[in-house]
């Protein structure tokens, strides 16, 4: 094999003629060092064979001689330069696929405008110097601090200290994180030098801008939620306005005071604001608790007041529709209403005594007196009962006696009784 002869280069005859040569042509090893000339010719003779040339055996060299006095070697075979660019057009062809991550996509430029975005996969553009890709990552979710670093300690006072609404000074530290858009990518990487670096000047900008509205109170207590929620609205409508691509995942406030100079005071103004919301919420439960008894209590008088004015008038009502209908019983039979008037009376006034009188309609009156009630009441109330008197025990004596005799007697009254005259009486 040619190829065999030409590049073994441990064979001790290389350069000295064909040793296995089996006409025994070979040179003697005693003869002294190898022709370098020759050694030259065999190389050309093999190179051109190798090019395609034809070498010829023992007649010197076939190429031509250099100003050095070095020959040069021909040119390669055309068939051979076709399939060298075949090769190269090929491994030039190959280096446009390419194989996008997962969670990134390939933004395809073509002489350095943008074409279009290439999706996750193994994907294929014209290779360079054509088109060129540059894979960003979109599913990354980026963060930077702003007034601090790493640690609340670690302040850095020209991006934490704001200015509020009602003039005071504040150390506001916070954390923005963001991602770039599913299609923000072209944005992100064309339309601003630096998209990083654009989000953190949007959102300071954003944060000083919210604060500078609200009161220092409102921002350090009760605010913090409603401040983070608008700079990140805020700070959003600004990257849209620039067309950076991004978005805005969350902004979370990690710690808000006042500047550390003004630490002590504001600490005892902050006790003393506590020590006010302690007396009024006290006062307020005491409200709470006194007014709903005074309400009931005024509530519970008014109804009284109401329940006294109804009896009153419908008491007097009463008595008026009474009155009317007995002055209208009156005028038709005067006689008889003032008798029945007159009953009425005594009924009502010695219903309440515990004497009885007996009136007969011959003249003979006989007045029955309960001795022995009426000793029990005069012993129940001390020897003497209520509203009698010793005068009028001694009558109702001798009246029983009388009767107790069948004499007819006048009755007496007591002295004690009413007057009984008619006062309907002509």
């Amino acid at each position: 094999m040619r190829f065999k002869k030409l590049y073994n280069l441990n064979d001790p005859g290389w350069g000295r003629g064909n040793q296995n040569d089996p006409s025994g042509n070979r040179p003697d090893p005693s003869s002294g060092p190898p022709d370098l000339d020759q050694v030259w010719r065999d190389f050309s003779k093999r190179l051109s064979g190798l090019f395609g040339g034809k070498g010829g055996g023992g007649r010197g060299p076939r190429f031509p001689q250099s100003k050095g006095g070095l020959p040069q070697l021909p040119g390669p075979s055309p068939r051979f330069v076709i399939l060298l660019l075949v090769l190269a057009a090929l491994f030039w062809l190959g280096s446009g696929f390419m194989i996008v991550q997962e969670g990134q996509v390939a933004v395809v430029t073509r002489f350095g405008k943008y074409i279009k975005t290439l999706s996750p996969g193994l994907q294929w553009r014209f290779p360079y110097p054509i088109e060129d890709a540059q894979q960003v990552n979109i599913a990354q979710l980026r963060t930077f601090e702003v007034g601090f670093r790493g640690s609340s300690r670690n302040r850095v006072l020209t991006e934490s200290q704001m200015l509020t609404k009602d003039e005071n000074i504040v150390d506001v530290q916070y954390v923005v994180q963001y991602r770039l858009k599913p299609d923000g990518a072209p944005a992100y990487l064309f339309n601003t030098s630096y998209p990083d670096e654009s989000v953190r000047q949007a959102a300071e900008t954003a944060m000083r801008e919210i604060v500078g509205r609200k009161p220092m109170d409102f921002v350090l207590y009760s605010g913090r939620t409603e401040v983070a929620s608008e700079v990140q609205s805020l700070a959003q409508t600004i990257l849209n306005r620039y067309k950076t691509g991004i978005e805005i995942s969350t902004v979370a406030i990690q710690n808000v005071q006042p500047p550390e100079p003004v630490q002590a005071a504001f600490d005892d103004a902050v006790k003393a604001g506590q020590d006010r919301e302690r007396q009024i919420n006290e006062a307020n439960a005491y409200a709470s608790k006194v007014l709903p008894e005074a309400e009931g209590q005024a509530a519970r008088m008014l109804e009284d007041a109401e329940g006294y004015s109804a009896r009153v008038i419908g008491r007097a009502q009463g008595d008026t529709a009474r009155f009317e209908s007995v002055a209208a019983e009156y005028a038709k039979a005067p006689a008889i209403t003032r008798e029945r008037i007159y009953l009425e009376t005594m009924q009502e006034i010695l219903s309440g005594t515990a004497k009885v009188m007996l009136d007969a309609p011959v003249g003979n009156n006989m007045l029955y007196l309960p001795l022995d009630q009426i000793m029990g009441q005069a012993a129940r109330a001390g020897g003497n009962p209520a509203g009698s008197r010793p005068a009028d025990v001694a009558a109702g004596a001798a009246a029983a006696a009388d009767a107790v005799r069948d004499k007819p007697v006048a009755p007496r009254m007591p002295s004690s009784l009413p007057s009984l005259t008619n006062p309907y009486s002509n």
